[in-house]
């Protein structure tokens, strides 16, 4: 079973508005994000809501998506919006490590990324059963990544000022890579100016 863990509890400071809100094609960013990663295949998807957090889970609410509440969303910290949605995981991460369980660690302000990437990702974790797979883009990681459930409990019990970042690179050596023709990995949108510039 995989999981996937959207990450939209940011404040936007950069963008001065809520990001996850604005418009996107016919859909908004948050949820063009969303619906890539159903059409992708994805058996469940999860939102990690914190700032913005009324309009967010209304948004999210008509998409038959489960959204969990991020307490510790103003510190800013990724990693404690991964942990929030691992512990929010069911059946409970203890009981899927023998079942092929994994998250899947998406940004909901990456509507860029491509369908295919997510499904590679995905394909690439049935078919290796690796612990870590990372999409790669012109030798650069990007997101979203995964992590298997042996990989959950050291997830869990990182603290700051450890970050994603910190975790990926201690287990460098395991990482899976999946090359992508899909810059949007890379390509979030933290300023109006990435917005203005990318919006389709």
């Amino acid at each position: 079973m995989i999981s996937a863990i959207i990450l939209a509890a940011g404040e936007s400071k950069r963008m001065g508005h809520p990001k996850m809100l604005l418009p996107w094609g016919n859909d908004t960013v948050l949820g063009h994000v969303i619906s890539t990663f159903k059409n992708a295949g994805v058996d469940e998807v999860l939102v990690i809501t914190g700032g913005a957090r009324e309009a967010v889970e209304s948004l999210v609410s008509k998409r038959g998506v489960r959204t969990i509440y991020n307490e510790e969303f103003a510190n800013g910290e990724m990693l404690s919006s991964i942990q929030c949605g691992i512990r929010a995981i069911t059946p409970p991460p203890i009981s899927q490590k023998e079942r092929g369980a994994a998250v899947l660690i998406g940004l909901g302000d990456q509507p860029q990324v491509q369908e295919r990437s997510v499904w590679m990702v995905c394909e690439a974790f049935r078919e290796s059963k690796s612990n870590l797979i990372v999409p790669s883009y012109q030798m650069r990681r990007g997101h979203p990544w995964l992590a298997a459930s042996p990989l959950w409990d050291e997830l869990l019990k990182l603290k700051p000022p450890m970050s994603p970042r910190d975790f990926l690179n201690a287990h460098q050596a395991e990482i899976h890579y999946v090359s992508v023709d899909d810059p949007g990995i890379l390509a979030d949108l933290d300023t109006p100016e990435d917005y203005l510039m990318s919006k389709p």
